[in-house]
């Protein structure tokens, strides 16, 4: 799975993969027709998320042998991502409101 590099921040280093950054764009597209700038803001909130993970990988909850769940603050999603040796992979960013079957196969 490829995807995008986690550049900026402290903490320890990561990726998105493909299906991930697919979620995340469509996710902005959609809070960005409700209401302009909400997709910013939801952008944000994502961000700052990615940012406590690779500050504190392993503070957030166990949802797989590997896989931890982080919510994102005010809006219905959360945050999913294994840890490997020397980073942290992004694999969902799962709406919460949606069946979990769409994101089931990338729980490890």
């Amino acid at each position: 799975m490829t995807g995008t590099r986690l550049e900026r921040g402290t903490g320890v280093e990561g990726s998105i993969c493909l299906p991930a950054d697919i979620e995340l764009d469509e996710a902005i597209r959609y809070y960005d027709h409700q209401l302009p700038g909400l997709g910013f803001r939801f952008f944000q909130e994502v961000d700052a998320a990615i940012d406590r993970i690779r500050f504190m990988p392993e503070a957030w909850t166990k949802i797989g042998r590997r896989t931890r769940r982080c919510l994102i603050k005010s809006f219905p999603y959360a945050i999913l991502y294994t840890i490997e040796t020397d980073e942290i992979i992004i694999t969902a960013v799962a709406n919460l409101h949606r069946d979990p079957k769409h994101f089931m196969d990338r729980i490890k």
